[in-house]
C-alpha cells in the first residue's frame, strides 16, 4: 500500500485540493493525508513537488505498432497517394521495424503518459512486444481481405494470430478483433469474425469512412478507388456498401475509427447502436481527409474519443500533441468545453469505450495515474493549459506500479 500526496488531483468534473490517495493495484481511498495515515499506518508516503498534478493515465485506443519504422518513406496529402506509397514501401516498412523499433514506440508512449493502448495488429509481428509492454494492452487482431477466393486462407491466418494472442496470460492484456474497413473485408469474413466476438465477448473495432475515395467506392463502385481495385485486385465493384457494413455491427459495441465522411443515415445508425467514434486528427490531416465533425457527433449523441493512429500517418505517438492539434482544427468549438472533452476523450471516455476499469481518479478504479509538474497554481482554464503546454510527466503508475520516473 502506498499513499501519494499531490497538490492537485484532476477528476472528470473538478480539481481536488488537500487530498491524498491510498493505492495498491487499485485506488483504495481519496482523503486528507492524516486520515489516510491513520487508516493505512504502514503505507509508504510519496510526497510530490510543489504544484504537482495527479491525473488519470492516458488511453490511446488506436495505434499501429507494426508500422513504427516510418518517418519519411510515405507520401502525405492524399489518401490514395499515401496508400500506394504504403504498398510500394511495404517490405521496407515491415522489415524495417524490428522488435527494438516497436519497443521504442511503446516506450515513447509510456513517456507521454499513455498507460493503456489498443494495438491494431495486421500481421502479429507486434505480439511479443505488446505482451511485454508495461502498459495495459488491447491487442486487436486485424481481419482484411475483400476477395472471396482468398477468404478461407485469410481467415485461417486471422484465426492463427487471434489464437496466438489469446495465449498471453497477463491481467492487463486482452485479445480483440479489428475489422479493417467496409471496402477491404468481405461480408463472409465479417460474419465469421463477429461470431467469435459474440461468443468470446471480445473487444471490437473497425475503420469506417476515412476518405472520400471510400465514400465514392462504397456508394457507386467508382472514384479514386476504382483503378486501385481493378489494377491490384482485379475487382470491379465493392463487396459491401456502408449500410450493409454497419448492419453487421448491430448489437456489438464497436469503436469506429475516423468516420470523417459518414452521412446522416450512417451517423443515426452509429448513434442508435451506441458505437464510439475514434478521432485521429493528425492522421486525417496528413492523409488529406476531412476534419471530423465533432458538433455533428455531439448533436447525434455519439460518443467520441481521441487516438494517435500509427506512425505510418503521424509523426509521434503523443496524445497531448494529438489533443493540441485537434484544439486548433475545430475553431468553432467552445474552447474550454472542447479542451475538457478532449481530455475526457483520452481518459474516462476512452476507458468506458474499451470497457476498462480505469481512466478516472476514483476509489475502486485501477491505479493508472500520471504526475505532471505544473509551473504554478492552476486556474479554471487548466484543461486548456494541459493541452497547450507540454508539462513534464514526472511519474507514471500502471496498476499501482511506478513504471516511469523523471
Amino acid at each position: 500500500m502506498k499513499i501519494i500526496v499531490p497538490n492537485y488531483i484532476l477528476t472528470p468534473d473538478r480539481l481536488l485540493t488537500n487530498q491524498s490517495i491510498a493505492f495498491d493495484k487499485k485506488i483504495k481511498k481519496i482523503a486528507p493525508l492524516d486520515e489516510l495515515k491513520k487508516e493505512f499506518p504502514h503505507a509508504k508516503v510519496i510526497t510530490l513537488k510543489e504544484n504537482s498534478l495527479l491525473m488519470p493515465g492516458l488511453i490511446n485506443a488506436h495505434v499501429h505498432i507494426e508500422f513504427s519504422g516510418n518517418k519519411t518513406s510515405l507520401s502525405y496529402g492524399d489518401f490514395l497517394r499515401w496508400l500506394y506509397s504504403v504498398i510500394e514501401n511495404r517490405e521496407d516498412l515491415i522489415g524495417g521495424c524490428n522488435k527494438e523499433c516497436m519497443k521504442k514506440a511503446i516506450d515513447d508512449m509510456l513517456a507521454c503518459g499513455i498507460t493503456t493502448f489498443g494495438a491494431i495488429s495486421s500481421h502479429g509481428m507486434d505480439l511479443e512486444v505488446c505482451a511485454e509492454a508495461k502498459q495495459n494492452v488491447i491487442f486487436f487482431n486485424e481481419l482484411i481481405g475483400s476477395q472471396a477466393t482468398m477468404a478461407d486462407l485469410l481467415f485461417d491466418d486471422f484465426i492463427n494470430r487471434l489464437d496466438a494472442s489469446k495465449t498471453i496470460k497477463r491481467d492487463s492484456f486482452q485479445a480483440g478483433v479489428a475489422i479493417h474497413s467496409p471496402y477491404s473485408v468481405h461480408p463472409i469474413l465479417i460474419k465469421k469474425a463477429l461470431n467469435i466476438v459474440k461468443n468470446e465477448k471480445l473487444k471490437l473495432t473497425a475503420h469506417f469512412m476515412e476518405s472520400k475515395a471510400e465514400r465514392n467506392w462504397l456508394d457507386n463502385s467508382d472514384g479514386d478507388f476504382k483503378e486501385f481495385f481493378e489494377k491490384l485486385l482485379k475487382q470491379k465493384s465493392n463487396v459491401s456498401d456502408a449500410k450493409e457494413f454497419l448492419e453487421h455491427f448491430d448489437g456489438y459495441n464497436t469503436l469506429l475509427t475516423h468516420v470523417t465522411n459518414a452521412n446522416k443515415d450512417e451517423l443515426g445508425k452509429i448513434s442508435k447502436n451506441k458505437h464510439t467514434v475514434i478521432h485521429c486528427p493528425i492522421s486525417n490531416r496528413l492523409l488529406g481527409n476531412p476534419t471530423l465533425n465533432i458538433k455533428e457527433l455531439n448533436d447525434n449523441n455519439i460518443k467520441w474519443i481521441v487516438a494517435t493512429d500509427g506512425l505510418s500517418s503521424n509523426y509521434k505517438l503523443d496524445l497531448f500533441e494529438e489533443m493540441k492539434i485537434s484544439l486548433f482544427m475545430h475553431p468553432n468549438a467552445p474552447l474550454l468545453k472542447f479542451a475538457k472533452d478532449l481530455i475526457k476523450g483520452v481518459t474516462i471516455n476512452a476507458a468506458e469505450a474499451l470497457g476498462l476499469n480505469t481512466g478516472e481518479i476514483k476509489e475502486g478504479k485501477n491505479a493508472d495515474m500520471i504526475v505532471l509538474e505544473l509551473d504554478k497554481k492552476p486556474n479554471d482554464e487548466l484543461a486548456i493549459h494541459l493541452i497547450l503546454h507540454r508539462y513534464n510527466i514526472s511519474k507514471v503508475y500502471i496498476n499501482g506500479i511506478l513504471e516511469k520516473e523523471n
